[in-house]
């Protein structure tokens, strides 16, 4: 057969599960001169445009790539299922040591680009020759052979084992039945199927289509092996039942060695041939008890069970809808169990159930829960008790038959007006066809562990930077309101504004061509400022005393008699001949620069001081000290469906700090993979740090409607839920700055009461305030309990598929009843270390252990 047979050497099944991948398998270490094979397999027909990374050129390319398919066929119970894959293949060789990196690869699959992981290599040491040709590597370090073209294959080198957990049952009790592989040849492929079983009602058990191999010691003698498959199996029938053995197909390598494979390969040819080899899984028998006698209102469980009840709520009206959810849940038989039934009242009108199945298959058999929604109508008044709901099954760990029932349920109903629906199954399908909103692309806020702006050195330093800003203001303005109130000081310092007002009445009149009344209200200008600046009355206004005046206040002379020589100018120029117009437009420059000089020179150094602007700059800035921003990159895993890979990047971000945008996201990506639970889980934590995220609201309760407990909170009176509502609406964080603002405002308001000369701006002013003032404590109040919510946490999920609640905090106390996985409860006691006392948030209380929980 002329084909690239040593494609097959790579070949182990491998087709993947749920989102496509891109799988690589290379060996970590190979040694100089060692040839190694690099694959890439992706679970899927329709690829196409395959691309390799560069390849290090130390890791010299020998054969490839080379591609192959795969099909095959299970049959499971007389059904069908098949599966198919590509795989591309490369022959490298080490010719030199270090550590080499392969970049990804990438491939078309149905119109989507796929990506590999990028792999590392590490080559050391140095490979032994084989008959003068290059060593193949193997990972196994089995006694793993690639025999000559003819060699006959022993039973003892290729064979299958058959087992059974127990050969010996009960009725409906699971038997897993493993098939396993063995071999020192070249297995490349295996087909085979599983026959109808008489007496069993049968299931595969899913196994990672990625194989792997292990190396067994059977007989003193290294064997690689793999678990090929395995079934669990309910006895439907008692006696000796038999399951038959199985012909597999196999495909065994062998080598031509009298053809130079390198010659082989360039003329299309090849240096290896395929072997068909049938090998034979034998059968085997399992002997089936009948169950003892069976009791009246026996479900047909055989395995470990529990059951819980809750009711949707505990006070409704008349012609409202009631939903009670019962839940089986535990290991064994849950898919054969007969529904579980309730003795309602007989006034009330009764529904089919709803079944939602939410179990898996594992090894040791089913397990997971099956859950009953129960609808019904009541329509009279009155306080009705729903009796306990049993269930009666065969417990294989003692052997016996085991009742067990839910609580007792309550309902009061009062009179109502008709249908008005409202169930949480009604809630439930409104959420049914809605998705979750999408994940927070791009810059992820992350938050400093347990350090907020609230309640921090720099939360108070900004206040008291604030009121000492208060302070400040205080007393400026108290000094302005007493300059105000000094006539002769409020006179000097008006002197500028009213020089300046008669100048520029005095340029209309220069442009007009009054001289007469131009010189006048220059001079008026002149004589005015100055007896106004150093508050020398009319009667003593001399050049003499100006000059001894100006001195006083530290003007330099130069200044004075560029004043004085104004006033002198003013005087002659009012009589000189000549250009009428010219002297005016001179003598207006002279006095202007003459009034401008001394204002300057006197005018007060002193400038406001700025830091009080630097304080306004940090209270707007000093909140986000407690958090940093950070691209996120992983974003693109999740945008490509690749969610198991987001998920480990999401958790390797979060060990550098708690984000809720990080939070947020990885819930979604729990949310893709069906993990409820972690989901419900990592929502409540991102609302811890953001309670008014609105996306992280409706995810988490988009989550929640797929938990398996309904639980209804205990009623409060309304103003405690708007309370609540706005307390969480922001963070401590942002209520701080909220309070922080209102203080602000508050000061400054309390400024313009103090100082305004108006009524209505002091009204305004004092209500302000007050306002303000209240707001700042309010604002404190709820930053505190944000506060203490993020830094207490008493919130937790349940983890486990099933809890049972205790009186006590010990095994051996009193059933209270049964939570499930995504149920949140608030610890009340932590005091001990394997137990902690819960409370769930319809009020309802007692113990669990600390290991089917995880804080939030």
């Amino acid at each position: 057969m002329k084909k690239n047979i040593l494609l097959y050497l790579l070949l182990i099944i491998s087709v993947t599960t749920g989102a496509q991948t891109l799988s690589v398998s290379v060996p970590s270490h190979v040694s100089v001169g060692e040839n190694f094979r690099l694959s890439y397999t992706i679970s899927s027909h329709n690829v196409k445009d395959f691309r390799v990374g560069r390849i290090p050129r130390q890791l010299e390319l020998i054969i490839g790539p080379n591609m192959s398919s795969q099909s095959s066929i299970q049959m499971v119970n007389g059904h069908a299922s098949s599966s198919s894959s590509v795989t591309y293949t490369y022959i490298l060789c080490a010719t030199k040591n270090g550590s080499f990196v392969i970049p990804p690869a990438y491939v078309n699959v149905n119109g989507k680009t796929v990506a590999s992981n990028a792999v590392k290599i590490n080559v050391s040491g140095t490979a032994p020759k084989t008959n003068g040709a290059p060593r193949m590597h193997d990972d196994s370090h089995g006694d793993l052979r690639v025999d000559n073209s003819g060699t006959a294959i022993k039973g003892s080198d290729l064979f299958m084992k058959v087992t059974a957990n127990k050969r010996r049952v009960h009725e409906q009790e699971p038997v897993l039945l493993t098939y396993k592989v063995y071999t020192l040849v070249e297995l490349t492929q295996l087909e085979g199927k599983m026959p109808d079983l008489t007496g069993f009602h049968t299931q595969e058990v899913e196994l990672p289509r990625q194989k792997s191999y292990s190396v067994e010691r059977v007989n003193g003698r290294p064997y690689r092996c793999v678990t090929w498959s395995q079934y669990v199996m309910y006895p439907q029938m008692t006696g000796k039942l038999e399951i038959p053995s199985i012909i597999f197909k196999g495909t065994v390598i062998q080598q031509n060695r009298n053809i130079d494979p390198y010659e082989a390969f360039f003329n299309g040819g090849s240096g290896y041939t395929e072997v068909k080899r049938a090998i034979r899984a034998p059968g085997l028998s399992v002997q089936v008890d009948p169950l003892p006698s069976r009791p009246a209102g026996f479900s047909g469980g055989v395995g470990k069970f529990n059951i819980s009840a809750q009711i949707n709520k505990e006070d409704v009206k008349s012609g409202e809808t009631v939903n009670i959810r019962v839940v089986i849940g535990g290991n064994g038989n849950l898919k054969l169990i007969k529904q579980p039934e309730i003795n309602f009242p007989k006034d009330f009108d009764t529904y089919d159930a709803k079944i939602t199945d939410k179990t898996k298959l594992t090894g040791n058999g089913v397990e997971g829960h099956m859950i009953y929604d129960f609808m019904a109508v009541p329509r009279n008044t009155g306080e009705y008790v729903i009796p306990p709901v049993s269930f009666i099954y065969y417990d294989t760990g003692t052997n016996s038959y085991k009742t067990i029932y839910t609580q007792k349920l309550n309902l009061k109903v009062t009179k109502g007006f008709g249908a008005v629906g409202g169930s949480v199954s009604d809630y439930t399908n409104n959420l049914k066809n809605k998705d979750i909103r999408p994940i927070k692309q791009g810059y992820a806020n992350k938050h400093a562990n347990n350090v907020n702006f609230y309640g921090t050195s720099t939360y108070w330093t900004v206040l008291g930077c604030l009121f000492l800003g208060f302070i400040a203001l205080l007393v400026a303005f108290r000094k302005r309101a007493l300059d105000n109130a000094d006539v002769v000081r409020l006179r000097g310092k008006r002197a500028n504004k009213i020089a300046m007002k008669r100048l520029r009445t005095a340029h209309r009149l220069m442009i007009s061509g009054n001289d007469a009344d131009f010189y006048d209200e220059v001079l008026h200008a002149l004589w005015g400022y100055i007896g106004d600046k150093l508050n020398i009355p009319v009667e003593k206004l001399s050049r003499e005393n100006i000059a001894e005046k100006l001195a006083e206040k530290h003007v330099d002379d130069n200044t004075t008699e560029q004043f004085i020589a104004a006033l002198d100018e003013c005087e002659y120029e009012r009589y000189a001949p000549g250009d009428a117009v010219g002297n005016m437009g001179r003598t207006y420059e002279t006095a202007k620069t003459a009034i401008v000089n001394i204002e300057s020179v006197m005018k007060s150094s002193f400038k406001r001081p700025k830091w009080f602007a630097v304080v306004l700059l940090m209270l707007l800035f000093s909140p986000v000290a407690g958090y940093g921003v950070e691209k996120n990159n992983t974003d693109i895993e999740y945008s490509k469906g690749n969610y198991q890979r987001a998920i480990k990047d999401y958790e390797a971000l979060l060990q550098k700090g708690p984000s809720s945008d990080i939070y947020y996201n990885l819930g979604n990506a729990y949310y893709r993979t069906d993990n409820i639970t972690r989901a419900v889980l990592n929502y409540e934590r991102a609302l811890l740090f953001s309670p008014g995220d609105k996306d992280i609201a409706f995810n988490l309760q988009m989550a929640r409607s797929k938990t398996i407990d309904k639980i209804t909170p205990k009623s409060e009176m309304f103003f405690v839920t708007w309370y609540r509502a706005l307390v969480n609406m922001i963070t401590a964080d942002s209520w701080a700055v909220v309070a922080v603002v209102s203080i602000a405002l508050a000061l400054l308001f309390v400024l313009l009461y103090l100082f305004s000369s108006s009524t209505l701006y002091r009204k305004i002013g004092f209500f302000s305030s007050l306002s303000c003032f209240l707001l700042f404590v309010l604002a404190n109040v709820f930053a505190w309990q944000q506060k203490q919510l993020l830094t207490k946490r008493n919130g937790a999920i349940v983890m486990s598929q099933s809890a049972v609640i205790k009186s006590t905090p010990s095994k051996g106390g009193k059933d209270l009843f049964i939570i499930h996985e995504g149920t949140r409860v608030d610890v009340t006691d932590s005091t001990m270390k394997d137990w902690k006392n819960v409370r769930l948030a319809d009020g309802r209380e007692g113990w669990i252990l600390s290991s089917q929980i995880e804080m939030i």
